[in-house]
């Protein structure tokens, strides 16, 4: 029985000529296809580039590392050369990367020493750019990068040599099974001989910083005018709270970051090894930042002391009988001044470190575990281990 209404092909046939754009199913073509959103394409393609540039940066590095390597010959591992060359990386490790944060070191030393000059951080950026513009804001740079450059090649050579020597009085069984406390006490042994370098640094680095306009226009005629009026003694009356300071928060870091980053990895559905680097470098980060605020609260009170000490302490005066002074002015709320921006500026640091040694290239083959993150991608460039582990034996040695 016929259909009383139209079919479609009826339909097409009688209205197509009247429609100038219809075309039958069967002769249209489909148009070249084009990208609907153009800047996912730059995206992918600034993406490609830089994984390019990335993989031609891996291979200069891997050849620069090859070529130190091959003419430095064979370096014996605890040899005197290998404390010489840990003792530059450490060099390295610590003096970049305590100059870069000098803007936040800046601002919590005169906040230490006065809590009213400024009430916050970037109000006190503003005001000494506006005063002395940004050379004003990197005030005591030098001396931070002297005293830290110092400090960062006896810690970390120091490091070394006395986690060899302790392992070596413990045995290797001893030492293989203590060996959290044997790191603890290497490191503590290798700060306290480091802070002594570091502590005419930041004698003058300290006075710059507290004192508007600096009481000296660079490191060495600031350590001149100390000791014309001080002695040599005016250089190191900052000693006992800068071992106070620092001994416990290398410690602390030593100790935390790697509990901190296994602790994370426990919470997480996969193992450490089934992640990407993206997602290991930002367990890193977060490690690093934990660590960094437990060791600036553990040793934030003799810091605040390192800098009233360095800037208040009267010629003469008893190391008790200024830190009685000094803590009946403040009191135990002024211990904690500039708190915030110290677990901040040790934060970064500690970050900044961790986050370098994941952005080594694949050739290091570096323990993201590690806490001396720049130190170790050094070593590994220089074709000696990672730090951590039982101690090897002696005649082992590296390929330099």
């Amino acid at each position: 029985m016929p259909s009383l209404f139209p079919t479609k092909g009826i339909l097409g046939d009688h209205f197509s000529h009247q429609i100038p754009y219809a075309k039958s199913a069967s002769n249209f073509s489909s148009p070249q296809k084009h990208s609907r959103f153009s800047a996912w394409s730059a995206v992918d393609d600034m993406k490609t580039k830089a994984g390019a540039l990335s993989s031609e940066a891996q291979k200069e590095i891997s050849k620069a590392s090859s070529a130190a390597q091959a003419k430095n010959g064979q370096i014996e591992l605890y040899s005197l050369n290998f404390y010489a060359a840990c003792t530059f990386g450490g060099l390295i490790a610590c003096g970049i990367t305590h100059t870069a944060v000098t803007p936040l070191d800046l601002v919590k030393c005169r906040r230490q020493v006065d809590p009213k000059m400024y009430k916050g951080n970037f109000e006190a950026w503003g005001k000494i750019g506006r005063a002395e513009g940004v050379r004003g804001i990197f005030t005591g740079w030098a001396p931070t990068f002297f005293g830290y450059s110092a400090q960062g090649a006896f810690k970390y050579g120091g490091y070394e040599f006395f986690k060899k020597f302790y392992s070596d009085l413990a045995g290797e069984e001893a030492a293989y099974r203590y060996k959290t406390g044997l790191y603890l006490t290497a490191s503590a042994s290798a700060e306290l001989i480091a802070d002594v370098a570091l502590c005419p640094f930041e004698a003058v680095k300290v006075r710059m910083q507290t004192t508007i306009p600096p009481f000296a226009s660079g490191t060495f005629s600031g350590i001149s005018i100390i000791t014309g009026k001080e002695g040599t003694a005016g250089l190191y009356k900052g000693l006992y709270p800068l071992w106070g300071r620092q001994i416990p928060y290398t410690m602390m870091k030593f100790a935390s970051f790697e509990t901190i980053v296994e602790a994370i990895y426990g919470y997480m559905p996969k193992k450490k090894s089934e992640y990407g680097k993206g997602v290991q470098t930002g367990v890193s980060f977060v490690g690093g930042y934990a660590a960094g605020i437990l060791c600036a609260i553990v040793s934030h009170p003799a810091d605040v002391m390192v800098s009233k000490l360095n800037a208040n302490r009267q010629p003469g005066e008893a190391f008790g009988s200024a830190m009685g002074r000094i803590y009946k002015d403040i009191g135990f709320a002024g211990l904690w001044n500039g708190l915030v921006i110290r677990i901040f500026m040790i934060g970064t640091l500690t970050s900044f470190r961790e986050y370098s040694l994941h952005a080594v290239p694949e050739w290091s083959k570096a323990d993201i575990g590690t806490e001396w993150g720049i130190y170790d991608s050094f070593k590994v460039f220089m074709g000696f281990p990672t730090t951590g582990g039982a101690a090897p034996p002696p005649k082992q040695t590296a390929n330099l």
